[in-house]
């Protein structure tokens, strides 16, 4: 009887267990496939082309382990480049002794 219970708690509470992960539309992560609703909204070639290959390239990035978070700032750092300055000396606090 108690076995039972929790089968039937256990089957009650599934949808938990899948609550933390990422949304998907069809095989893509749903964040990936955001030019879709333009491609609805606004339908040209160029806009199909650039759908398919937004999605390509976001399908090949999470094929080599990258998630689509993960490679928007492996891409925002090889924008910036190696060598990001600190900040500005006019820019940092001066520390204050009021005492």
């Amino acid at each position: 009887m108690v076995k039972e219970i929790e089968v039937i708690q256990e089957k009650m509470n599934w949808h938990w267990r899948n609550s933390m992960r990422p949304v998907r539309f069809l095989a893509f992560d749903g964040r990936a496939a955001m030019p879709i609703p333009l491609l609805l909204v606004h339908a040209r070639w160029s806009t199909l082309i650039l759908t398919i290959v937004t999605l390509l390239v976001f399908r090949f990035l999470e094929q080599r382990g990258l998630t689509f978070p993960a490679a928007l700032r492996n891409l925002r750092s090889w924008l910036v480049g190696k060598d990001r300055p600190g900040w500005v000396s006019a820019q940092r606090r001066k520390f204050i002794d009021l005492g």
